[in-house]
């Protein structure tokens, strides 16, 4: 492969990469991606749930709050 078409493929994936997929779609839809964003970088960090409780809470009031709590709890919802 040529340098200018590893730049190609390499700006191709990078494109990609900029729309939401349907991890991202839900996780927007929760109300929460901040706080899932800031708990899923704290345990990147630190490799140990146990060292992120105060994300973890935040994350879980956030949840209750918009009432993902009770959409969740359904099936095929």
């Amino acid at each position: 492969m040529s340098k200018n078409e590893s730049n190609a493929a390499q700006t191709a994936a990078t494109n990609a990469d900029d729309e939401p997929d349907e991890w991202d779609k839900r996780i927007f839809s929760t109300g929460c991606a901040d706080e899932n964003s800031k708990l899923t970088d704290c345990y990147f960090e630190k490799k140990d749930w146990r060292k992120c409780t105060a994300e973890m809470e935040v994350f879980k009031r956030c949840w209750k709050l918009k009432g993902n709590d009770k959409r969740t709890s359904m099936k095929d919802v």
